[in-house]
């Protein structure tokens, strides 16, 4: 549940309020088009001057004439156009309004859950997400695949569509607005981050609250990840990751297409606010603690819990704060029906709880109805704990969802082997298991997940327990959240007995007496290698991954530049060789789709539209995608 933070704003602009994206997109389109023009450099820096005032409202000034003023509402977003205001005589539509709103974080839409009476106990929009808050960013099927390939007529724009749609339980609305999406964000495709300033960018903010007003929350979402990830790379933010904008494209492109395509249900429309059922009487234990952290400012913390039938749950702690709420609420009291606990204590604890309520993805509500009394935990490998230690990780990750949710834990006993930079290479104790990579699940230097990881390795031949969860995106990586002692192994962990055979990387670190204090008996059993065999950094294709990258960097301009040098055959040459035929087939089909450019009698762009463009990147992104976790799920093997 570890996401980066960053106020998405650049630096300067922690003081400025959140602005919905509706407001933005109103104010950017309102501008006349030499305005428009100026409008990235008006941006830069102004944020710098921004000052808060005794109530509240921030104050940015532009020269001796103009003051931009951002009065937020209680929420402390800025909701409605009339909480931006600007004295220059243009306004409202002026160039230093626009900026102002443009260089302020971008609000979540989704409002948290009401209180109680309600079921839901999460008091941020950032727990909504959940772990992983990118929804199936991988999901696209080989039938969407073969769809971008057929180009145009395949999309939005075909006729019927909204018939289609409509007979899988879509409205005509849903499909128009999911169509407008694909357009604006293929358009944004094709610009780049060099050319996706803050007009490009309002037109997916648009876009994106006429999804949301339709009933497209998931679509929403991922066009909000897409604008948050070109303001990051725009503003060369240290949070920005090119690798995550590509994937936050591949999810808008392929949620967006295939709902204006009409070859999706009403279920790809995703749900606003998540739905509680009554779950009657349940007993759950504690197994370890989670940081939370959002982008849009939140922090807190997830405890995971364990029913006595292997049923997987989470009480959640998220509110504004970031990291420092993050780092505090580990020991913060459980808000669940009067429990007398903190989520320290709920870790390593357990809970009665009676009129219980409970989501889809396993949280527990609190309701006016639910009661809970605290009852003893239970120790790794014991009572419902056993089975998730009781089978093989590679057994385990083959039997987890292949797209969608996020994986879920599991657990095993490895010995260390050594250290490959920040990661721990482990191997498990079970015969011809492979060689694993424990990662840090957030590599944030003020958690302490990094640092811990960092002392294991510094213990070859020490046995332990872990608990994490697997990276799907890396080869066999493991991102362990609780590690503790192998039982009867004498060169173990040492930890309190108030720990209850257990240690939270998040929030416990571990010290030298939590180690075997002589040398003898951790002589590793094998030497670290320089690096575990990696089946993604040695297959080709990382030359496709790094021509899609190049086009969400430089846009179709960059993709169209590398079709008309070497690079093109080579790349070919090297997928065909490494028997990836359908990979060099979509990427040749990539490049020359950007490099396609007709013109008519009169030198003019005969097809301006980057839909077939978009499909084409779409369709070498989902192979991709789909090949590299095929490769993924044989690492674990």
């Amino acid at each position: 549940m570890s996401i980066d933070e960053s106020s998405t704003g650049g630096p300067g602009s922690v003081l400025l309020p959140a602005v919905a994206p509706e407001v933005l997109a109103e104010a950017v389109e309102s501008l006349s088009g030499r305005l428009r023009k100026k409008l990235d450099a008006a941006i830069e820096g102004c944020a710098a001057g921004a000052v808060r005032a005794a109530d509240g409202s921030v104050g940015v000034r532009f020269g001796e004439d103009a003051v931009v003023t951002l009065r937020p509402g209680p929420s402390g977003v800025v909701t409605e156009a009339d909480q931006a205001v600007c004295g220059c005589l243009l306004a409202p539509r002026c160039l230093h309004r626009a900026a102002v709103l443009g260089a302020s974080p971008i609000a979540d839409p989704q409002e948290p859950a009401p209180p109680a009476p309600g079921p839901d106990p999460v008091t941020g929009p950032a727990a909504a997400a959940g772990p992983g808050a990118a929804p199936g960013a991988s999901a696209a099927t080989t039938a969407t695949a073969a769809r971008a390939v057929a180009g145009p007529a395949a999309g939005p724009a075909a006729g019927g569509a909204e018939g289609a749609a409509e007979g899988e339980g879509l409205t005509a609305a849903q499909v128009r607005a999911a169509a407008a999406l694909w357009e604006a964000a293929a358009e944004a495709l094709a610009a780049g981050v060099t050319a996706g300033g803050a007009v490009v960018q309002a037109e997916l903010l648009r876009a994106a609250h006429t999804a949301r007003i339709a009933g497209l929350p998931r679509a929403e979402a991922a066009a909000l990840r897409v604008v948050r990830g070109l303001r990051a790379a725009r503003d060369r933010s240290a949070a920005q990751r090119l690798a995550e904008l590509t994937g936050a494209f591949r999810e808008l492109l392929y949620t967006a297409g295939l709902l204006a395509s009409g070859a999706a249900g009403a279920g790809l429309a995703g749900a606003v606010r998540r739905s509680y059922e009554a779950g009657g009487s349940l007993r759950v234990y504690g197994l370890c603690r989670e940081p939370v952290l959002s982008a849009t400012g939140y922090g807190g913390v997830a405890t995971h819990l364990l029913g006595v039938d292997g049923a997987h749950y989470s009480v959640s702690d998220v509110r504004p704060g970031g990291l420092s709420r993050a780092r505090g609420a580990g020991a913060a009291s459980v808000a669940l029906g009067g429990a007398v606990l903190d989520h320290a204590g709920l870790a390593r604890g357990g809970l009665r709880v009676v009129g219980a309520t409970v989501s889809p993805e396993g949280r527990l509500g609190a309701g006016r109805g639910v009661r809970a009394t605290a009852v003893g935990g239970v120790a790794w490998g014991e009572g419902p704990t056993a089975a998730l230690f009781s089978r093989p990780a590679a057994e385990a990750v083959a039997a987890m969802p292949a797209e969608g949710a996020e994986p879920g834990l599991l657990g095993c006993d490895v010995r260390v082997v050594g250290a490959s930079g920040d990661h721990v290479l482990v191997r498990e104790l079970t015969p011809g298991a492979p060689l694993l990579r424990l990662a840090p699940a957030h590599p944030h230097p003020e958690l302490p997940h990094a640092a811990n990881l960092r002392r294991i390795a510094g213990h070859p031949g020490l046995v332990l327990r872990v608990l994490g969860r697997p990276d799907l995106d890396r080869a066999a990586t493991l991102r362990p959240l609780a590690v503790g002692p192998v039982p009867g192994a004498e060169h173990s962990l040492r930890l309190p007995p108030e720990w209850l055979g257990r240690a939270d990387l998040g929030y416990d670190r571990l010290q030298g007496a939590h180690f075997p204090g002589g040398a003898e008996g951790l002589v590793p059993q094998e030497s670290a290698p320089a690096a575990g065999a990696d089946p993604l950094a040695d297959s080709p294709l990382w030359r496709v991954r790094r021509l899609l990258e190049a086009g969400v960097a430089g846009g179709r301009r960059a993709v169209a530049e590398a079709a008309r040098g070497a690079e093109p055959a080579a790349l070919a040459a090297a997928l065909r060789r490494a028997g990836f035929g359908s990979a060099a087939e979509l990427a040749a089909a990539l490049t020359a789709e950007a490099d396609r450019r007709p013109r008519d009698a009169f030198g003019c762009l005969a097809d301006a539209s980057a839909e077939r463009y978009a499909w084409a990147w779409l369709a070498a992104a989902a192979h991709l995608a789909a090949a590299e976790r095929s490769l993924v799920a044989a690492s674990w093997a």
